[in-house]
């Protein structure tokens, strides 16, 4: 069962690594938004990066994304039953040091097949922080609570990119985009100084599970015969899909579509400011009505809402203020539906949370990384390609839930406490 939401829970949660609730929440969330700082702040120098690069293509340039969310996505399998083998601290030190000597390495290229080298192994650094906070998370809170703190995280979370595009920005107007990659190295430095001193191991020797190819393939078992796990893990995939498509696509759509040039930085803090406030209403909401009542409510609407503009796209026309004002409305809701989606994927799991998240996290963002690139590779110079693309993702993401719920949609978190006990089998 999940803890008792009062202040005592946060603090015996917390406690567990060794730090306060609020200090908790911040380090988990700046470790996981590193990722993050890692994506968006490139976006500005793409067209920078494939001029000093020679790229002759323009859609070439979105690799400089797209393989970090590829390296990110196939390597996260490892990380899982790694850490539930050896602790979440070492995997997670060990990731951000890989991550740092790569943004240093991405710095001294002047080769564009060697900075696509060094975003992939970016990626792999990112992808065991990634796996190693989830599963901290899980280990610490279950249930409503542990929404509630991944909402709180991605809160903070969701600050870099209001700013990363910014910092990028500034950075390639006084400087060049190397000194972007300089940046991220020092920032990931002082990561790994920080969690090598504050963070204390949360998964206790005696709740390890040893690494063998058993204990491996039961735990893939375990997790693949799960029905909640996988139909979320499938609703996880199509919206990372959407959030890989709009952040390969942004860069064009907003600087050749409408035209914004230098604004897009300030154009995309907008949507990204607007995901912060949805995961803080549902960190507030989420205790009154529930994971699946929030997340089945917005995976319908967004689907909707990205079929009506495609339908409006249809009609050539332009209109920034329509089409801005929709894609800030679907990032809000995919923002609601990611955070519950991982939440609710994850708490049949128990102390397979790091396998479980690995497995979820390397199918989630490796295949929506290749359908968001796929989409993004479709860029024609308008937006259709991306809120089709949406409209796609949103309904099969709507039958893997209903799959995954027997049919049930919007049923209460603890209507069924056969669900807790991971009990929702094939």
């Amino acid at each position: 069962m999940a803890p008792d939401h009062t202040p005592h829970v946060e603090n015996q949660g917390s406690r567990r690594i060794g730090m306060g609730f609020t200090e908790f929440v911040i380090t988990i969330a700046i470790m996981t938004a590193s990722i993050a700082m890692a994506i968006d702040s490139m976006l500005p120098a793409l067209p920078a990066i494939g001029h000093s690069l020679n790229v002759i293509n323009t859609n070439d340039a979105q690799l400089v994304i797209a393989v970090f969310f590829l390296g990110f996505g196939i390597s996260q399998i490892l990380f899982g039953s790694l850490c539930d083998a050896f602790g979440r601290r070492n995997i997670l030190l060990g990731g951000l040091l890989v991550y740092v000597l790569a943004m240093f390495g991405a710095a001294a290229t002047s080769s564009f097949e060697m900075l696509l080298v060094m975003r992939f192994v970016q990626g792999i650094g990112g992808a065991a922080v990634r796996i190693t906070s989830m599963a901290i998370v899980r280990d610490c809170f279950g249930g409503r609570e542990m929404a509630r703190v991944m909402s709180f995280v991605m809160i903070v979370f969701m600050i870099v990119p209001i700013v990363a595009p910014s910092v990028g920005q500034l950075i390639i107007s006084y400087a060049n985009w190397h000194w972007i990659f300089i940046l991220l190295g020092l920032v990931g430095s002082i990561l790994f100084i920080w969690a090598a001193s504050r963070l204390k191991e949360s998964l206790p020797r005696e709740e390890r599970i040893p690494l063998s190819v058993r204990a491996v393939t039961d735990g893939f078992k375990t997790v693949l015969t799960n029905r909640i796990t996988c139909g979320y893990m499938i609703g996880l995939t199509m919206f990372t899909g959407v959030i890989s498509a709009y952040v390969i696509s942004v860069q064009q759509v907003f600087g050749e579509v409408y035209g914004l040039g230098d604004w897009l930085p300030i154009a995309f803090a907008a949507t990204a400011g607007g995901i912060a406030v949805a995961n803080f209403a549902n960190g507030f909401f989420v205790r009154t009505f529930g994971m699946r009542r929030i997340s089945h409510v917005a995976v319908i609407l967004f689907t909707l809402v990205s079929a009506f503009g495609y339908v409006m796209a249809l009609g050539g026309t332009v209109n920034f203020v329509l089409d801005y004002a929709l894609f800030t409305v679907l990032l809000m809701m995919f923002a609601v539906i990611a955070t519950n989606f991982t939440a609710i994927s994850l708490e049949p799991m128990g102390n397979l949370a790091g396998t479980a998240t690995a497995i979820t996290g390397f199918v989630s963002t490796t295949f929506g990384a290749v359908l968001g690139g796929a989409v993004g590779q479709m860029f024609n110079g308008t937006v259709q390609p991306l809120f089709a693309g949406f409209a796609i993702f949103g309904a099969v993401s709507v039958a893997a839930t209903l799959w995954a719920e027997k049919g049930k949609l919007f049923t209460h978190p603890g209507d069924s406490p056969q669900l807790d006990a991971g009990a929702a089998h094939f």
